[in-house]
């Protein structure tokens, strides 16, 4: 999972009562300083309360209100809370390090490439100076392209560099053969993100808005009849979309799994020039690619086919352009932050350039950086609860396995033996990657950017067919974040997410379950929700359930979906959580609670826990859930999430996994006259 800052706006509907908005306008945000909460002396902050509303009339409300009414979100973002506090503090932490690094310090070469990243993105006269003229010399193959051919080739070469292409390549560990990496290819080419903003006639805002936004590059870029251009591709873009699978059948693991030749490819799919395309991308030797979207690729290649050269050519420079612009001078990254950051996320400010240039540098050398990050910021103390807590959430989940009474002793036996082989790592890698093949050179912010994207391609590429290194992690130690692997069957908590309010070793045990305990319970859920459940214990990609128990499973999912489907949000008539696409984050977020809530149990020994400010330990334990998914939005932002992240928004994540937790009923006292009440019959139990 990817863990997001989540949350506004919401209006439940059905069972729900309406609620009122959360949002903070542009107008109001930039002139307001935000304060970071104070989680209390136990772990929780009582003062963010609103204790005016009953806990089940508007249980996010109860949580947060308090804290939601006397934040604003900060100008240079599109939406705030627990997430962003801990991001804002890993931000200045790295700004911290970087700054004391030396392009000078030839005993620590990491250090040294840090410092000339970031000094080439901070070097603002030198950038304003160059202008346009690394664009235009990245434009000049593309002018000069003379075939389809040219163009697919340049499509290969952007996995090392700017631009954009038709194919997603990328090499990771094979599914059904988790020891070695294999070549998958998916479906890409919108340059707007999701399908629906070209398809759904409520999205038109956006797509005209993007269509000058492209034609405006373009003839920032000296693109001869610019917004004719820009109408040509978009409209291209629009048949792409069209060939897109939708989100939620990119989620079928079953489906995404197809394996093929590259010759076998080329004959399914023959509108688009693959040989040139494998050749400049260095993938020409592999031997097999698994495709995902193997239905919607034909279909893109044709697109390809019936596209005229011009169109092409125009369409691999805009999609260039846009990729450098953050790394231009300051009239391209206008333009970009403009309709990127403005327009799609009612974002008011851009960020300050430092914030910027941490994370260009981050992005080129993260574990580099990473290794003083936890040197520094991840006390010991820190892992060996983390330790503890996941220990006691693997215990709980093996007990809710054995005593569900859906699932048959077969499945059962499959699914405590993949428990049983979960890997757990935490906090950080137990080996660094070796940057000494990053070349980094004073003051070219865009060459090194180039530089950087074709170490890491390379990195990729060239271990395809050898062995997984298990130890690798797809996080950086300061990433404000977690996620499971279904391939290698494990779960990854990054040091900077162990914070509160998500996790402090001096918090009340109830908080700290309640928050990282329920994180990880969701990362662990995920190991058996609807797609992470068709790997077994070995990550190999396969059906090891019983097909009656595999019927009872998506019964209860379909119902999960169908609570989530029913949000209505204010400001956003028409828009819903899809409930297929952020199906395995919602079931994860209902597991993730009642096995975090077993474990806390267990972690009493059967001693009875302490009341503290008039709280039980069960209270405090729900109170730490939903502090954690305090988030704000902007309106523009959460059209954005509902159209594209699988995660539902914050306000939801924090009270519907509880509406189905009988225990929640219990510690507050909710009956059927509250708003947010499930009766027993409705609630969805799965895990």
């Amino acid at each position: 999972m990817k863990l997001k800052h989540i949350l506004l706006v919401t209006t439940l509907a059905a069972a729900v009562a309406a609620v009122p908005a959360f949002s903070r306008g542009p107008e109001q945000a930039s002139t307001v300083s935000v304060q970071a909460a104070s989680y209390g002396s136990w772990g929780f902050d009582i003062a963010g309360m609103d204790r005016s509303v009953k806990p089940g009339d508007d249980w996010f409300r109860f949580v947060n209100g308090s804290w939601a009414a006397k934040t604003m979100i900060p100008a240079d973002r599109s939406s705030y809370g627990a997430f962003a506090v801990l991001r804002d503090l890993s931000e200045a932490r790295l700004r911290s390090l970087i700054s004391g690094y030396s392009a000078d310090d030839t005993a620590h070469p990491d250090r040294r490439k840090a410092a000339l990243l970031y000094g080439g993105f901070m070097d603002e006269a030198a950038i304003e100076k160059a202008d346009a003229q690394p664009l235009l010399e990245r434009l000049r193959p593309i002018q000069a392209a003379g075939s389809k051919a040219d163009i697919a080739r340049l499509m290969g070469s952007t996995m090392g560099g700017f631009g954009a292409s038709f194919f997603g390549p990328g090499v990771s560990d094979d599914a059904k053969q988790p020891d070695v990496y294999a070549l998958y290819l998916r479906q890409s080419g919108l340059g707007l993100g999701d399908r629906e903003l070209y398809l759904d006639a409520r999205y038109r805002p956006q797509l005209e808005r993007y269509q000058q936004y492209a034609a405006q590059l373009l003839g920032m870029a000296g693109w001869p009849d610019a917004e004719a251009a820009a109408a040509k591709l978009v409209a291209m873009e629009t048949r792409i979309a069209q060939a897109h699978w939708t989100r939620a059948q990119s989620r079928d693991r079953d489906k995404t799994y197809n394996p093929v030749s590259l010759a076998e490819l080329k004959a399914q799919a023959p509108g688009f020039a693959w040989d040139p395309f494998w050749q400049a991308a260095g993938l020409d030797k592999a031997d097999r690619v698994i495709v995902a979207q193997n239905s919607a690729v034909p279909k893109i290649a044709q697109v390809f086919a019936d596209t005229d050269l011009e169109t092409l050519k125009a369409w691999e420079a805009f999609r260039t352009a846009d990729d450098m612009a953050p790394l231009l001078s300051k009239r391209f990254a206008d333009a970009q932050f403009d309709f990127r950051s403005r327009f799609l996320n009612g974002q008011p400010q851009q960020r300050e350039r430092w914030k910027r240039g941490v994370a260009f540098t981050e992005r080129a050398i993260g574990e580099g950086i990473g290794r003083d990050y936890v040197a520094l910021y991840f006390p010991p103390e820190s892992k060996a609860k983390m330790d503890v807590l996941v220990a006691n959430l693997r215990v709980a989940l093996a007990g809710r396995i054995r005593n569900l009474a859906w699932m048959s002793p077969a499945t059962k036996e499959q699914a405590l033996a993949k428990l049983q082989g979960f890997n757990v790592k935490v906090g950080y890698p137990s080996k660094w990657r070796d940057y000494s093949a990053l070349e980094v050179r004073p003051g070219d912010v865009v060459g090194n950017a180039e530089r950087a994207g074709k170490f890491e391609w390379d990195y990729r590429r060239n271990r395809l067919g050898g062995p997984v290194d298990k130890a690798e992690w797809g996080m950086t130690p300061q990433t404000v974040n977690a996620y499971y692997n279904s391939v290698k069957n494990e779960i990854v908590f990054p040091a900077a997410i162990l914070q509160p309010p998500f996790f402090d070793p001096k918090a009340d045990d109830a908080i700290n379950y309640g928050g990282i305990g329920g994180v990880i319970g969701h990362e662990i859920s995920h190991g058996f929700d609807d797609q992470g459940r068709k790997s077994d214990g070995n990550g190999v990609l396969r059906d090891w359930w019983t097909a009656e128990d595999a019927a009872k499973f998506e019964a209860q999912a379909v119902r999960l979906g169908a609570q989530y489907e029913a949000y209505t949000f204010e400001g956003l008539p028409g828009v819903h959580i899809n409930g297929r696409a952020s199906m395995g984050e919602n079931i994860g977020d209902l597991g993730g609670v009642l096995i975090a809530l077993d474990a806390y149990h267990a972690s009493l020994g059967g001693k009875q826990a302490r009341v503290i400010d008039g709280f039980t330990g069960d209270q405090r334990f729900f109170l730490g859930w939903g502090q954690v998914w305090r988030t704000l939005f902007r309106t523009e932002a959460l059209r954005q999430q509902l159209v594209s992240d699988p995660h539902s928004p914050g306000q939801v994540r924090a009270v519907n996994p509880l509406r189905n937790v009988d225990a929640w009923y219990a510690a507050w006292k909710i009956d059927p006259d509250q708003k947010q009440y499930l009766a027993p019959s409705e609630r969805v139990r799965i895990w």
